[in-house]
Parts: structure tokens; sequence; C-alpha cells
């Protein structure tokens, strides 16, 4: 019976101590570390793999994840250098890069951000006006991420971005930029119609211009043209009063050559003169003034024909 018994009790001793190697066997996961307390001071930090805590001496105090988090703050209440109150939602990007520094160097390392956060912001907007604070976005999320990035660096905290998601003036400040933006889009919907309605005459001016300028160049181009034809015609007209000068000339030395060859005198040039004379005088009112000499052969030409008749 002792025997029995002593059997139970090293049986459940090898299971209670079979459970408590097996309960205490930590594998951590990818982006996970561990933060191992042992007798309640820091001991280790664990990665990622398989790992062996000494019961009731070893303690995990915290799991930390080494992933980047994003924390959307709530609209913060900002008062501008020209006193305007609005207000502004941050989103800020951060990652834990000492796990031994994040668990035991601040109390809430999420309200800490925060409340540094409001506390910047603040800061900075109040360095810029309203107009300044609307279009600086990057200037003041610059500005943001160096001055927490500093000061949460002996949290084991890193800060790789801080966005201004919101920026909300107040009511009547939206309306006043409103209506200023509605007599924005007006002004330069005027000057795109000016514009145009400038270059659409200045077009049909430079239209009318290389109109003119064509037409002038066609009036010449036809005054040339008519130029050139007359003259041709004058040209030809001239030659060919030339060429019936030239024929008549020739004619006048032919006929000449011809009663010089057949031996007329100067009493049958003479007589052919006054045949001339008096073909040219058929007209009623032609006068004709004959040479002294010619009337003489014309006396004798007519005592001639007489002479004859008789």
């Amino acid at each position: 019976m002792d025997a029995i018994i002593k059997l139970v009790i090293v049986v459940i001793a090898l299971l209670v101590l079979i459970w408590l190697l097996v309960s205490n066997i930590r594998v951590v996961p990818q982006a996970k570390a561990y933060v191992v307390e042992r007798l309640g001071a820091y001991h280790s930090t664990w990665q990622v793999g398989l790992h062996f805590k000494i019961p009731l001496i070893d303690k995990i105090s915290r799991k930390v994840s080494l992933k980047e988090k994003v924390i959307d703050f709530p609209p913060q209440p900002v008062i501008t250098k020209d006193n305007v109150t609005m207000e502004i939602d941050t989103v800020v990007y951060f990652q834990i890069t000492d796990p031994k520094l994040y668990t035991y160097g601040v109390e809430s390392p999420m309200d800490a951000i925060e409340n540094l956060t409001a506390t910047t912001l603040r800061n900075i907007i109040g360095e810029l006006e309203l107009d300044e604070s609307l279009t600086s976005r990057e200037h003041i999320n610059t500005k943001i991420r160096m001055v927490l990035d500093e000061a949460t660096d002996p949290w084991g905290i890193k800060i790789n971005r801080v966005e201004v998601k919101n920026i909300t003036p107040p009511k009547d400040i939206q309306v006043a930029m409103e209506k200023q933006m509605r007599a924005e889009r007006e002004r330069r919907e005027a000057i795109l119609i000016a514009e145009g309605e400038k270059k659409s005459k200045v077009l049909i001016a430079e239209g009318q211009k290389e109109a003119a300028i064509l037409q002038a160049e066609a009036d010449k181009q036809a005054a040339i043209l008519q130029a050139e034809a007359t003259k041709q015609k004058a040209i030809k007209e001239a030659e060919g009063e030339s060429e019936a000068i030239l024929m008549i000339n020739k004619a006048t030395a032919d006929g000449l050559r011809m009663i010089k060859e057949a031996g007329a005198d100067d009493a049958v040039i003479k007589l052919k003169s006054l045949e001339a004379f008096e073909k040219a005088a058929d007209g009623q009112s032609t006068k004709i003034i004959i040479p002294s000499e010619i009337q003489g052969l014309a006396g004798l030409a007519t005592s001639v024909k007489e002479f004859v008749k008789d």
C-alpha cells in the first residue's frame, strides 16, 4: 500500500514538473518582442524564436509589437497669430524601436504622444497667421515630426511621419473664405472671357489684314499681267508697222530698179509722177502743190496728147 502511494506521488510530481516545463516555454512571433523580468527587475528582451522562463522567478512584463502604428488624435483647438481659433486633426505614424525603453520610459506612451502633439501644434500655429496655417501643411508636418521624434527618443519610440488631416476654421471664416474663392473664380472667369474676346478680335484683324495683303498682291499681279499684255501688243503692232514699211520700201525699190532696168529716162519718170498726182487728185477737196519742173512737163504732155488727137 505504501508503495502504491509513493508511486502515485512520483507520477503526480512528474506530471506537475512536465506541466511547469511546458507552460513556461514561449515562442515569440515575428514583429514581436517580450520584456522579461526576473524577481521584479528587468532581465532581458526576447526577440523572435523559442524561449524558456524559469517558473516563479521569471515574468513576461510586456509584449511589445514592433510594427508601425497609426494614431488618429481628435481635433485640437488652436489659436493663430492673428487670434483666429480653429481645430486641427493630426495623424501620427510611429514605431517602437526599443521595447525596454518603451516599457519603462513613460507610464502611458499614447497619452504622452497625444499631449505632446497638442502642445507642439499649438506652439507652431501660434507663430502663423490664418492664411499661412492653411497653406503651410508641409511645414507644420515637418516641424511637429522633428519635435516629437526628439522627445520620444528616450521612450524607445521613432516618429516616422506626422500628417495634418483636417483644418477647420470658424464658420464665419469659412463663409468669408467661400465668398473670397467665389470672387476669385469670377475674376478668373472674367479674365478668361476678356482674353478670349481679345484673341478673337486679334485673329479677325489679322485675317482682314492678310486678306487685304492678298488682294493687293492679286491686283498687283493683274496690273503687271495687263501691262505685259499691252506691252506685247504694242511690240507686235510696232513690228507689224515696221514690216509694212519695209515691204513698202522694198516694193518702191523694186519698182525703181525695174524702171531703171527698162531704160526709162527722166521724162518717163516725170510722166509717171504726173499720173500719180492725177490719181491723188481724184478727191474733191484735195489740194496738191506741184513743183515747177513737173508743171512744165505737164504742159508738154498736154501738147503731145492734143497733137496725137489731131
